[in-house]
């Protein structure tokens, strides 16, 4: 069991990680080596040779091989990234990069998103040097930059560039999941990642033509842009339950002691109260208009018009996703990819899946852990690339009124302390027999 160095370790490592500025601002606006170097040498105290990696100048990647008692085991990767969203220290309680402990509270940008798991795999891994532990299966540890953008510096380029260092591994888990989600009741419930939309962030184009504000114009490209952006908006996507998605709703509603009845998911979703906000994103495809770039004058009609859409497909529904595309943007408005990654599934009958379950389980008797599907992404997407079958397992115990999805990329973001040395156990438990 991680011992109490590795409980005090894992707040001092989060809290030095928070006050290293890592804000990734999009277009390459980030600098993770500073952090990357930091995590780097807690490896190397540990025993373990860290490997620093670039794609570009300042973005830093760190990988780095734990060796397993069982060489017939495939190897398992366990990632987390350094980059964090930017954050307005005018908006915030606390500065958000002060990594600061106030009553038993830890503040900062990357308390939850993510510093506080990666300070947990250190935290572990320093214990495991200190008592001679060795897990059953090689871990391959990366911190990854960029990964709150594109990840085209970060696990991108890892998976694209330097897939040797990933030789072995099937499995992975990253972010996020086994937190605690209260549901009001009084029930504690412990969702593991088995799934992720794919990503599908989309670049709207209309084109008209330009003229004079105050003459008709039949062809505003102003106009088909803003018809096409309210399609969108109001598109009613329908109902896509993936088997993660399914076995998700099944464990809720024998959890509610309710008929688990999928063909009227609506009404399902109705009778799981607060538990349902763990599911109703993942049942269907989404198309979020959130970007609008037009004109440069208030009497010039302009040529074109530009517009950005936050879209998001369930596995096996894109090509569903692109054909609506096509049909919402109309004749008049062309649209791309700005950036697109695929969707995944993982099984939730694995062994690995109930590992995570029986470590969780060990620490939360009383919690209930239920498999979901992540709205968003991680970088679990690129390294689906090399095969790798990717889990959502980044353990915190939090007590009632901490609404850790809130706090992700959220103002005041923070974490309890007993939440980081709960999440230590948890991950030194399953580790070890993973």
């Amino acid at each position: 069991m991680a011992d109490v160095q590795a409980c005090e370790e894992v707040v001092r490592f989060t809290s030095d990680l928070i006050r290293i500025d890592t804000t990734n601002r999009g277009g390459g606006d980030c600098r993770e080596r500073p952090a990357a170097e930091y995590a780097a040498a807690l490896l190397a105290d540990a025993g373990i040779e860290p490997t620093l990696l670039e794609r570009a100048p300042g973005r830093t990647n760190v990988v780095g091989r734990v060796a397993g008692t069982d060489p017939a085991a495939d190897a398992l990767l366990v990632h987390g990234h350094l980059d964090v969203v930017p954050a307005e220290a005018a908006d915030w309680s606390v500065h958000p990069f002060s990594g600061e402990v106030r009553d038993g509270v830890l503040w900062g940008r990357g308390a939850v998103d993510m510093k506080n798991m990666d300070a947990m795999i250190l935290a572990v891994l320093r214990s495991w040097a200190r008592q001679g532990v060795r897990p059953r299966r090689d871990l391959v540890i990366a911190f990854t930059a960029d990964e709150e953008a594109s990840a085209q510096d970060g696990a991108g380029f890892l998976a694209d560039r330097h897939p040797g260092l990933f030789e072995g591994c099937t499995e992975a888990i990253g972010e996020s999941g086994a937190f605690t989600f209260h549901d009001g009741a009084g029930r504690e419930i412990y969702p593991i990642a088995a799934g992720e939309r794919g990503t599908g962030w989309l670049k709207l184009t209309a084109r008209g033509r330009a003229g004079h504000g105050s003459k008709v114009n039949r062809e505003n490209a102003v106009t088909r842009l803003a018809a096409a952006v309210t399609r969108i908006g109001e598109h009613e996507w329908p109902l896509r339950l993936t088997p993660t998605v399914r076995a998700a709703l099944t464990e809720l509603a024998a959890l509610y002691g309710v008929e688990p009845d999928l063909h009227d998911v609506s009404g399902l979703l109705a009778k799981l109260g607060p538990a349902a906000a763990l599911v109703e994103a993942t049942v269907r495809n989404s198309a979020n208009p959130t970007m609008l770039d037009a004109g440069y004058k208030v009497n010039v009609i302009p040529g074109e018009a530009v517009a950005h859409v936050d879209g998001r497909y369930l596995a096996g529904a894109e090509d569903e996703f692109r054909s609506t595309l096509d049909q919402l943007t109309g004749p008049d408005v062309d649209w791309e990819f700005h950036h697109r990654e695929v969707a995944l599934e993982a099984p939730v009958d694995a062994p690995l899946y109930a590992r995570m379950r029986a470590a969780v389980e060990e620490f939360a008797p009383e919690g209930h852990v239920v498999p979901y599907c992540m709205s968003g992404g991680t970088d679990a997407k690129q390294f689906s690339r090399l095969g790798i079958t990717g889990y959502g397992f980044a353990p915190l115990k939090l007590p009632e009124g901490f609404d850790y999805q809130a706090l992700f990329h959220g103002v005041d973001e923070r974490v309890p302390v007993d939440a980081l040395h709960f999440g230590v156990r948890v991950l030194d438990r399953f580790l070890r027999t993973a």
